[in-house]
């Protein structure tokens, strides 16, 4: 009999499925801070049940001689090192949708704070001071309230807002006119959201491309007024910034759930004017805190009863039969989704993903997930195989599927494109030797290994380029592993995939661009 520990405060509900699933349950809280202790016993199980206070590290994860599972109730996995797990084989799972109504909720309880001065009023009042007058708040009636990232929880956010009859825009990669049109919201770039917005809430997840997206730079182009509420991840905002904007009276109030470091013991917005903040209380509820426990139960004992897997992060939805077939070809789907997704520039609109040979004839829905996944990382990184679709529909970007039985040139072939507002990104894959390779790049021939590091250059075919470009790389001290080219015809448009053994630095990038034959370069991660 499979057994499982849940090592934080989960509700009794999970206990109940995983017995009736015919799971084994061990209920121990307090380990959630006991990292001694947990790694003393966690060999002995085969899931391992948390929310956030339990650290999932390499070095317990190293002592889970026979884990098989981490369940997370909740979205984030912070607390979790994937790598590390997939190293050992463990499945990640988490449970993306589970809280998004409570987070939502509490993200507008924030928006009414900030506008009332209800917690400042409330210590007030409560000292028997009765400052009706210090107290002037705002309306949200007719103000306008900009989302940044408007996926599920933002949606849910902006759906309540329009019922508060405030007018909502909304910044989002991701987010199509069609889906806009659809939520009711109108998509803005940034900086127009910035300009206009008396509301800003953030619900992103935490990324490179994310993190402190409110930047300095960006908190000053803000209208003066502005209120800001954050109730996503911590990190989004630079609070340094944000306290001298509001020690200036130029954000008249903030309200945060989630800052920087956490347990924010101390914090550089604490006691500044205007400012509220509350304990990461976003999916703090009776109701989201049953529902993420249900769901970690169940998907952790299909697992590890049935070996069906829902909401992993680290492997593709894939029954047991078809996993031999299947495994290569998701590892291709999904890195030549990595190659398209990091080529979105100026946002999502659609994807099309075509499957000739044989391929075509296999269950291509874990393939699609798999690619998905890959095109959507880059900026969403807690996106998994099994959440990428949803995803991709809440964003109302069409998704097409194409089979064909014969392929040209391979056995099997996968092609994904993507449209931005630049215009179609096309890759294409297949397997030799049963080893991804890109063998197609904007409809031009070549046959390249996915480096861990891969320089894109799409260029005019023109005596001088390579030359110049391989000099640049050797006097910036970056060795070249591999040279792949491909052209249209000869003096033509061309692209060249270069594989190199060190980082390359936006400098760098920065003079390839200036080369005359060059119109577009992107480093890419494998």
């Amino acid at each position: 009999m499979p057994k499982v520990l849940i090592s934080d405060d989960l509700s009794q509900a999970a206990i109940a499925i995983f017995k009736a699933r015919g799971v084994e349950v061990d209920y121990m809280p307090e380990l959630g801070k006991d990292k001694a202790k947990l790694k003393e016993i966690i060999g002995a199980y085969d899931g391992l049940a948390v929310r956030s206070a339990t650290k999932a590290t390499a070095e317990i994860i190293a002592e889970a001689k026979n884990l098989k599972v981490i369940g997370r109730a909740g979205i984030g996995v912070d607390n979790i090192d994937i790598p590390a797990a997939t190293a050992r084989g463990i499945v990640v799972m988490n449970t993306p949708f589970g809280n998004a109504i409570t987070t939502a909720e509490h993200a507008i309880a924030l928006m009414f704070s900030a506008a009332r001065q209800i917690g400042a009023a409330d210590v007030s009042t409560q000292a028997g001071k009765w400052e009706k007058n210090r107290f002037n708040g705002v309306e949200l009636y007719a103000k306008t309230l900009g989302v940044i990232g408007c996926g599920n929880i933002g949606s849910l956010v902006a759906e309540r807002a329009l019922g508060l009859k405030m007018k909502v825009i909304a910044f989002d990669p991701f987010l199509t006119p069609e889906r806009a049109v659809e939520l009711g919201v109108e998509k803005v770039e940034l900086d127009e959201l910035l300009a206009r917005a008396d509301f800003i809430t953030l619900h992103t997840p935490m990324t490179p491309q994310t993190k402190n997206i409110l930047s300095a730079e960006n908190l000053a182009k803000t209208k003066r007024g502005v209120m800001i509420v954050n109730a996503a991840r911590g990190g989004l905002v630079d609070e340094t910034a944000l306290r001298k904007l509001l020690d200036e009276g130029h954000v008249a109030a903030a309200a945060f759930d989630v800052f920087t470091e956490e347990p924010a013991k101390e914090n550089v917005l604490f006691g500044a004017p205007n400012f509220t903040a509350t304990p990461h209380l976003g999916a703090s509820t009776t109701e989201a805190q049953e529902n993420v426990a249900l769901q970690v139960a169940e998907q952790m004992s299909d697992y590890l009863v049935s070996g069906a897997v829902t909401n992993a992060l680290n492997m593709a939805s894939i029954t047991a039969e078809e996993a031999p077939r299947l495994k290569p070809f998701a590892a291709l789907a999904e890195k030549l989704g990595a190659f398209a997704g990091q080529l979105v520039d100026e946002g999502l609109q659609e994807v099309e993903i075509e499957y000739e040979g044989d391929v075509a004839g296999l269950n291509t829905k874990p393939l699609t997930a798999a690619a998905l996944a890959g095109v959507l990382r880059p900026l969403l990184q807690e996106v998994n195989m099994v959440s990428a679709p949803a995803i991709l529909r809440d964003r109302g970007a069409p998704l097409a599927e194409t089979k064909r039985a014969a392929s040209p040139t391979y056995d099997s072939l996968i092609r994904i494109k993507v449209r931005t507002a630049g215009g179609w990104r096309t890759v294409a894959g297949s397997l030799i030797a049963g080893v991804p390779r890109i063998v197609e790049v904007k409809g031009m021939s070549l046959d390249a290994p996915f480096s861990p590091t891969i320089v894109y250059v799409n260029n005019l075919d023109k005596p001088g380029f390579i030359g110049a470009f391989a000099t640049m790389l050797g006097e910036a001290g970056i060795n070249i592993a591999t040279f792949h080219l491909g052209r249209t015809a000869a003096g033509e448009e061309a692209v060249a995939l270069v594989g190199v053994d060190q980082r390359v630095g936006d400098d760098l990038v920065e003079k390839v661009k200036a080369l005359p034959q060059v119109r577009y370069v992107k480093v890419l991660s494998f």
